[in-house]
């Protein structure tokens, strides 16, 4: 089974000592990152092992491999020699692993680790991207049978990520640690197991992580459960770009958690879809969740679709079939619920001095069945807007569409017969007559979105209805400008989870059990 090993960055062995123990419990070996140490420090190096109490990895990071060790190959030398001098009879006391480079070719180290049965890792760190001769990398790191070939890189895409996937699955007999850096590799930090790498990679919250996409042990256990994955365990994921905030894989995790089911749920950051749908076959990923940008582009890649896809043009849910990836959408369904029951809320005189409506499964206010005679402004004419616009035209309500782009938002509106405009002062100015409730359909004020508030020259009357589907942060600017003008306001959270709900049915052929209802807390 793959381990979990701590990446100890600290500046002193005290320091390191502090958050191994504080992270214990999660991790099975740690790493020690002498690089990092201040000079007087690495001269203490060599008792660490003892101290720490659990397998450790030596290792002295150069800074052309993303390390922080500057001053030179020949002094480098010296501090691995010493950390691996005067071994003990009790190999407990010695560093289990050493870290040694594909250029580091210095006998009398290799011949000192496995006299005393330190294992070398031969290791290569490419951070500008994937190798195109990996077999070849592989033979040129394999110096005897006896060491664990390491290849990490720094993937500047999905194709670097598929390639490394494809290359652990052709390795599958070798003692391998494969993983890719940064926002496109994490899956690979999560599924570890699967891909055959004997250990994975973390840093601990709150310090400075070892290598860029490193996952903190405790979501590592806790969350993603890593200790339970095997070769059965069925794999599910939510794709998108930039995917900077996404609340599935919580959702989702904390749901298996309480069924003891053998699935994990897992982000995948994809800059090409094509890639990552290949990415999927070669995972065998049962379930995907889509966002934005691909909830339209995925519908080429369906074997079959639901009537709601194939009316609206937007998929955020797929799972795979014998006749390959069927499609539905579970947002429309989503939207609708959680804004009938908010409306349902404001109608029975709900709410807070904010402005914030108290979500509706708190709520004493009856849900409303129908928008028949309201009047509602849509922004945006992305996927998530063609679900709101969809299940507003089924509940009745007259509807404005608003986007930057004239042509999109006539191209939404057009099958319903929606009125339509542009995010300037002639859209805004038809608001008057579409202002029973403002839905926000579009990333503005996401977390690393820089578009903040798409409706930055309306001024609310206190009097609308504001639903903005962002949900971190809890209210962007926009939602707050609405609040502060005494508007009842209610962000994308409780849509977040209906939709969930809707998947998890999706995905496993039944209902979402009522009994996790209330104990889904995330």
């Amino acid at each position: 089974m793959a381990k979990i090993c701590l990446c100890l960055t600290a500046k002193t062995i005290a320091g390191d000592l502090e958050i191994l123990e504080r992270n214990r419990r999660y991790v099975d070996i740690a790493e020690l990152r002498v690089d990092c140490l201040d000079q007087d420090e690495r001269l203490l190096i060599r008792r660490f092992p003892e101290q720490a109490g659990l397998p450790v990895i030596l290792t002295i990071r150069r800074d052309t491999d993303g390390g922080n060790y500057a001053q030179g190959e020949a002094s480098r030398i010296r501090l691995l020699a010493q950390g691996l001098a005067f071994a003990e009879a009790d190999r407990r006391k010695n560093f289990a692993y050493v870290d040694l480079e594909e250029d580091l070719n210095v006998p009398s180290l290799e011949e000192a680790a496995r006299t005393f049965g330190t294992r070398i890792i031969r290791s290569s760190h490419n951070l500008n991207g994937i190798d195109e001769d990996i077999p070849g990398k592989i033979q040129k790191l394999l110096r005897t049978g006896d060491e664990i070939v390491k290849i990490a890189v720094l993937a500047r895409g999905s194709a670097d990520a598929l390639a490394m996937v494809r290359a652990a699955r052709r390795e599958r007999n070798l003692d391998k640690v494969f993983l890719c850096m940064g926002r496109y590799g994490v899956f690979t930090r999560i599924l570890a197991e699967k891909l055959g790498s004997q250990i994975t990679y973390t840093s601990a919250e709150g310090e400075p992580s070892a290598a860029p996409g490193q996952i903190c042990p405790k979501d590592l256990v806790e969350l993603y459960r890593f200790r339970s994955i095997n070769a059965d365990t069925r794999v599910f994921g939510v794709v998108g770009y930039p995917l900077n905030v996404t609340g599935s894989p919580r959702f989702f995790n904390t749901v298996f958690s309480l069924e003891t089911a053998g699935a994990v749920y897992v982000p995948f950051p994809a800059d090409s879809l094509k890639d990552f749908m290949a990415l999927a076959e070669e995972l065998d990923i049962s379930g995907v969740s889509v966002t934005v940008p691909y909830k339209e582009a995925v519908l080429e890649y369906l074997g079959s679709m639901s009537e709601d896809v194939g009316q609206i043009r937007a998929c955020n849910t797929i799972t795979r079939c014998p006749q390959g990836w069927q499609g539905t959408n579970t947002d429309m369904r989503g939207f609708s619920d959680s804004l009938l029951a908010f409306a349902g809320t404001v109608h029975a005189g709900g709410g807070d001095e904010a402005g914030m409506v108290p979500p509706p499964r708190k709520s004493a206010g009856r849900a409303v069945s129908s928008l028949k005679g309201w009047k509602v402004t849509v922004i945006g004419a992305g996927g998530a807007a063609r679900a709101a616009a969809a299940e507003l035209y089924r509940l009745g309500a007259r509807t404005l569409v608003l986007n930057r782009t004239l042509a999109k938002a006539r191209s939404l509106a057009a099958p319903y017969k929606f009125r339509w405009g542009g995010l300037d002062e002639g859209g805004i100015s038809q608001m008057e007559k579409f202002s029973d409730i403002i839905v926000q359909t579009t990333p503005a004020g996401m977390e690393g979105n820089p578009d903040r508030d798409p409706l930055e020259r309306y001024s609310f009357s206190g009097k609308e209805i504001v639903m903005d589907l962002v949900y971190e942060p809890e209210r962007t600017p926009f939602l707050q400008r609405a609040a502060a003008a005494g508007c009842p306001v209610l962000n994308g959270y409780d849509m977040l989870i209906r939709q969930a709900r809707y998947q998890y049915a999706q995905f496993f052929k039944r209902d979402f059990p009522p009994t996790l209802l209330n104990r889904v807390n995330i």
